[in-house]
C-alpha cells in the first residue's frame, strides 16, 4: 500500500470517528433544547460521554479478538441504525429509549475508535505518522463541522428526520467504503506462561502508573489534569442551549458555534502549539490558561446584556479560539510526563482522567444553570479553571524532580 493510499485511508476513517462524536456532543444539546426538554435533563445527559473515556477499559478485547475491519465495519452498521433509531425518540421529554440510543451510539462510536486508532498505528510506519496525524486531525475537525454545523442547519431547512436520515446514510457509506480496508498483518498480544504470577492487568497498568507516583506531588498534578479545562468543560453543554433559548435558528447556531467555532479552535490550537513551542510548556500553561479562563466571560457578558446577533458570534469564535490556545499546551505537557516505554497505557489514563471531567462537569451544568441562570453560571465556569492554574508551581517541581532523576520518594 502506498503512503498516498494510507492517508487517504486514514482520513476516511477519521471522519467516521468524528462525526458520531460530533452527533452526541453537538447535535442533541440542540435537537432537545428546541423540543423543550429542561436544561437540567440536557446537562445530564452529558454522563452518556462515560464510553469515551473508559474506552481503555475494553480495548484489550479489540486487540484479542476479530480482525480490525471487522470492529470498524460492525460498529459502524450499528451507528448507522442507531442513528436510524433516533428517529424513534420523543424529542420532547427524556425517556428510557432515548438514554439507552444516545448511550449506545458512544458506545459503538467509542468501540470504533479504539479499532481505528489500533488500525492507523498497525497500517503506518514511523516515517509516515507525521503527514498522518495532521491528516487525521483534519478529517476529524472536518466531522465535527459536518455533525456540530451541517447537520444542525440542514435540520433547520428540512427538518429532524431527514436531518437524520442524512447522518444515518453519512455512516452507511462509513461502513461500505470500511468493507475494502485493507488487511494489515497484526502482532497479537503474547500469551502469558503457564502458572505465571503476573497478571496482564498489572504489567499493562501497574507499572505505567507506578511510575507517576514514584515521585512525591502527583495528587497534585492528577487534580491539574481533571480541572486545567474545567471552565471550559462546565461552559460548553450550556453553550447551544443558551443559543436556542436566545432565539438563534439552526441555520445559525449550525453556522457560527457548530462551523466557525470549529475552525476558531483549529487556529487556536496551531497558534497554541507555536507559542508553547517558543515559550516552553509551563509558561504557555500559564499564559494561554488565562486567556481560555477568559474567554467564558464572553458568554457571561452576553447572557447579561440585552440580545445582540454581533455580541453573541463574537462571544462564541472568542471563546472556541481561546480553548483551542489552552489545549495545545495542555495536551503537549500530557505527553511530556509519559514515559517513553509505557506511553500508549500512560497517556491514555491520562486522557481517561481528563476526559472525566467533560462527563462530570457536563452532568452538574444544567442542573447549576437552572438554579443560578446563564450569566451566573458563566461567570462561575471563569472561577472554575483558576485551581488548575494555582496549581502549576506545585506541578512543575514535580516535573522537575522527575525529569531530573531525582531519588523516588517511594520504589
Amino acid at each position: 500500500m502506498t503512503t498516498k493510499t494510507k492517508l487517504l485511508w486514514v482520513s476516511a476513517l477519521y471522519f467516521a470517528e468524528g462525526f458520531p462524536f460530533g452527533i452526541v456532543n453537538d447535535v442533541f444539546p440542540v435537537f432537545l433544547r428546541i423540543h423543550g426538554v429542561r436544561l437540567a435533563e440536557i446537562g445530564l445527559l452529558s454522563l452518556v460521554g462515560l464510553p469515551w473515556t473508559l474506552k481503555f477499559l475494553w480495548a484489550p478485547a479489540v486487540d484479542l479478538w476479530g480482525q480490525r475491519r471487522t470492529w470498524v465495519v460492525g460498529c459502524q452498521v450499528l451507528l448507522t441504525l442507531g442513528l436510524l433509531a433516533s428517529l424513534t425518540v420523543d424529542p420532547s421529554r427524556v425517556t428510557g429509549i432515548l438514554w439507552t440510543v444516545v448511550l449506545s451510539l458512544a458506545i459503538f462510536s467509542a468501540t470504533q475508535d479504539i479499532a481505528i486508532d489500533a488500525y492507523t498505528i498497525e497500517v503506518l510506519d514511523e516515517q509516515e505518522m507525521g503527514p498522518a496525524n495532521g491528516v487525521r486531525v483534519t478529517a476529524y475537525r472536518v466531522a465535527l463541522i459536518a455533525a456540530g454545523g451541517l447537520f444542525v442547519a440542514l435540520a433547520g431547512t428540512v427538518g429532524w428526520p431527514i436531518a437524520f436520515l442524512g447522518a444515518a446514510a453519512i455512516m452507511g457509506v462509513c461502513a461500505l467504503l470500511s468493507l475494502r480496508l485493507p488487511h494489515v498483518n497484526r502482532t497479537r498480544p503474547p500469551a502469558l506462561a503457564e502458572g505465571s504470577k503476573v497478571s496482564p492487568a498489572e504489567q499493562a497498568l501497574w507499572i505505567p502508573l507506578r511510575q507517576f507516583f514514584a515521585y512525591r506531588g502527583f495528587l497534585a498534578v492528577m487534580l491539574f489534569v481533571l480541572t486545567f479545562k474545567l471552565g471550559d468543560m462546565a461552559l460548553g453543554p450550556m453553550v447551544r442551549p443558551f443559543w436556542v433559548d436566545r432565539q438563534f435558528t439552526p441555520v445559525q447556531i449550525g453556522a457560527v458555534p457548530g462551523t466557525l467555532g470549529v475552525i476558531g479552535t483549529i487556529l487556536g490550537a496551531l497558534l497554541g502549539g507555536a507559542l508553547t513551542a517558543r515559550w516552553g510548556i509551563f509558561r504557555a500553561l500559564w499564559v494561554l490558561g488565562i486567556f481560555q479562563a477568559a474567554s467564558n466571560l464572553g458568554y457571561a457578558a452576553v447572557a447579561t446584556l440585552p440580545p445582540s446577533t454581533g455580541l453573541m458570534y463574537g462571544a462564541s469564535i472568542v471563546e472556541s479560539f481561546c480553548g483551542g490556545l489552552g489545549t495545545a499546551p495542555f495536551l503537549a505537557f500530557l505527553m511530556s510526563i509519559c514515559d517513553k516505554a509505557h506511553a500508549a497505557t500512560q497517556y491514555a489514563l491520562l486522557s481517561a482522567l481528563f476526559g472525566l471531567t467533560r462527563v462530570l462537569a457536563g452532568a452538574a451544568s444544567g442542573w447549576a444553570t437552572e438554579a443560578i441562570g446563564y450569566a451566573a453560571y458563566f461567570t462561575l465556569t471563569f472561577f472554575l479553571a483558576w485551581p488548575a492554574l494555582l496549581l502549576l508551581p506545585r506541578v512543575r517541581s514535580w516535573t522537575s524532580a522527575r525529569t531530573a532523576g531525582s531519588e523516588p520518594a517511594a520504589r
